[in-house]
């Protein structure tokens, strides 16, 4: 048999490397919990994750080797207003409603000190550089520095200062990274979806009104910003989704007034959501994955 034939025979037969991509929307990315949770008692091998914002931190805690189920349990214990509260930025200067420091030390308790070489999985974080307003793939050095610059949402959290660069939230730019999942090696990408869509801008506006904590005018500022942000999110989707061309596109159908930053009291719902829309994909999962 000639040799060639016999290579192309056998790749064949091997099972296609398949690639996860997790976009941001902060509270509502809990619902990637819920996906994986699906793909890990199915059997469905993920071989490298990418990730953006919220699905970079659950995508990161994945590659780390936390398992969903552990990840239901520590999204469950804080789901509590009283879990949330200490995190809230009290001092001066006033860069983000979150504490940027005590998010790092949280972060730490969930990661440690684990670098991008001792992951489980091949691992892509997603950031923008302020500076120059360039996309920036975290693929090494330690993990929870890169998970600190993609949650870092203008407004919620101040940016990370990192050789040179001033980084933020991925999003701004790329909010669903497939792109960065096939220039890992993919060649099959699964995208999860939960981003930010109008109809939670207006949730998100009310639930802060509703809030006695929240300064007089934030809701307000919220609204635009977000709107502001939302746009330009949806743009930047479009065209990316365009380039990379996702093999399987899953879109949670999230409970309503889940936004960025609220519902995280419905976290079970959440990723309850999650769980069902990637048991419905579960006959494509498969045949992706050629099982």
């Amino acid at each position: 048999m000639d040799v060639r034939a016999l290579v192309a025979r056998l790749q064949r037969r091997r099972p296609p490397r398949v690639g996860l991509a997790l976009s941001g929307g902060g509270v509502r990315g809990l619902a990637h919990i819920g996906v994986l949770k699906v793909l890990t008692d199915a059997g469905i091998p993920i071989h490298c994750v990418a990730g953006t914002s919220a699905g970079g931190l659950i995508g990161a805690l994945f590659a780390a080797g936390m398992t969903p189920q552990k990840m239901e349990e520590e999204a469950l214990r804080m789901a509590s207003p009283r879990r949330i509260l200490p995190f809230l930025n009290r001092g001066l200067p006033f860069r983000g409603l979150l504490s940027g420091q005590k998010v790092y030390e949280y972060l730490e308790f969930l990661l440690g000190d684990v670098t991008f070489d001792q992951l489980h999985i091949p691992l892509a974080v997603v950031a923008v550089d302020l500076n120059t307003g360039q996309k920036v793939v975290l693929r090494e050095g330690r993990v929870v520095d890169a998970v600190r610059a993609t949650i870092a949402l203008p407004g919620l959290l101040s940016p990370v200062e990192r050789d040179g660069q001033l980084l933020v939230d991925g999003g701004l730019v790329d909010n669903l990274p497939a792109d960065a999942a096939r220039q890992m090696g993919a060649e099959k990408v699964v995208a999860v979806d939960i981003s930010t869509d109008e109809g939670t801008i207006a949730s998100l506006r009310e639930e802060l009104k509703r809030r006695p904590f929240i300064p007089d005018g934030l809701a307000e500022m919220a609204d635009v910003l977000w709107r502001s942000v939302v746009v330009m999110m949806r743009e930047a989707n479009l065209r990316n989704l365009e380039d990379a061309r996702p093999d399987l596109l899953i879109r949670p159908v999230l409970p309503p007034g889940v936004t960025v930053l609220t519902g995280l009291t419905r976290a079970a719902e959440i990723i309850a959501a999650g769980e069902e829309a990637a048991r419905a994909a579960l006959p494509r999962l498969r045949e992706l994955a050629g099982r």
